[in-house]
């Protein structure tokens, strides 16, 4: 039998951009979808429910940012944004909206494709042996990846997710970072600590009733992170 092949969409207003990296899409197992810009990638979004998005954030009209929100607004897909800006103030914007992952241009097809395989691994990630956990208000539900706060949902992104039941299947031990980085990202990820970084403030601030005191998530400064 053969496996249904997952579809990616790719947002951008280079259309060569958008010809080539479809096709290499293609070529390594995935249905492209494109849309050169931002209204048209929120409908193809809407109507073709792709597993993940590549979003460029430099686009006339509705841009990057505007469409992830309302992505975000809509539900969790998995989204990779793509920008030709390298500043750490536009990467802590992206985490902020929910983003997965980012990738600066220039780029190469193989950097990108292989942040794909990635990240779609995570959101498809198999879920812990343990059926629940419950530490305080916060419950995580892991046989239906789902996470509430005093009985309240909370949306993750697939990553933030991942992430979280990462550190709470080493409950009360410090995980260190690079270990985190190697179990939810994987090994092309080595040594970028400011992802973990980024990703446990995000955390925080959507389970921690005071995410600059937190209870649950706690630093083991230069070292790692620990559940409790």
């Amino acid at each position: 039998m053969t496996m249904a092949r997952e579809t990616i969409l790719v947002v951008d207003d280079d259309q060569t951009l958008l010809e080539l990296l479809a096709g290499h899409l293609e070529a390594n197992g995935y249905h492209p979808l494109t849309a050169p810009d931002g209204h048209s990638g929120l409908h193809q979004a809407v109507t073709s429910k792709p597993d993940l998005v590549v979003l460029d954030v430099m686009m006339p009209g509705m841009d990057g940012w505007e469409v992830c929100r309302r992505l975000r607004s809509q539900g969790n897909v998995p989204i990779i944004m793509l920008t030709a800006k390298g500043e750490e103030i536009d990467k802590l914007r992206g985490f902020r909206l929910g983003v997965d992952d980012y990738v600066t241009k220039p780029f190469s097809f193989a950097e990108l494709t292989a942040r794909v395989g990635a990240v779609l691994a995570r959101a498809r990630a198999a879920p812990a042996v343990a059926s629940r956990l419950t530490s305080g208000d916060l419950t995580i539900d892991f046989q239906q990846r789902r996470v509430t706060v005093a009985g309240h949902g909370v949306d993750l992104t697939p990553t933030e997710y991942h992430l979280l039941e990462t550190l709470a299947r080493h409950a009360h031990r410090t995980v260190p970072t690079e270990q985190l980085l190697a179990e939810v990202w994987g090994p092309a990820y080595a040594g970028e600590i400011e992802h973990v970084k980024h990703f446990v403030w995000a955390l925080r601030k959507k389970l921690e009733a005071d995410h600059g005191n937190p209870v649950h998530i706690l630093t083991e400064r230069s070292f790692g992170y620990r559940f409790e």
